[in-house]
């Protein structure tokens, strides 16, 4: 087992903007940098499995790619991680497997490269793909 010293460090690799914030209030940090935080809290404890929650919800957009770029890092630290998410398309890009709901009720179920190719899931819940 790595000491917690070593965990903070691959933490703050994993989220530089809270190394360089590492003194500063929790109060005093923006609500990107207070949502890494709270992953970066949990994450100390060593969790086998992590359930995000909308975690891009009312970002900017600026800060969306930095959010899932690190979401799908936290696998490389031993965490599976089950993520409820609207922007379903970049979502399901950082993931395994991808399950649509619609009003509640699993609509599709399948491997995220499956879902993401599916032009009928593309047409009824992913919407367009963004320019490049």
């Amino acid at each position: 087992m790595r000491a917690p010293r070593q965990r903070l460090e691959e933490i703050f690799a994993l989220f530089p903007a809270l190394a360089e914030r590492r003194r500063a209030n929790a109060g005093r940090l923006s609500g990107g940098e207070r949502q890494q935080l709270a992953i970066a809290r949990a994450l100390m404890i060593r969790p086998r499995l992590m359930i995000l929650d909308e975690p891009t919800a009312a970002r900017a957009p600026a800060l969306v790619a930095e959010i899932f770029a690190q979401v799908a890092e936290l696998p490389r630290l031993g965490v599976t991680v089950l993520m409820v998410e609207q922007r379903a398309r970049p979502a399901l890009a950082i993931s395994t497997r991808g399950c649509i709901l619609d009003q509640g009720r699993v609509a599709m179920l399948d491997w995220a490269e499956t879902l993401l190719a599916d032009e009928r899931a593309a047409d009824l819940y992913l919407g367009s793909p963004s320019p490049s």
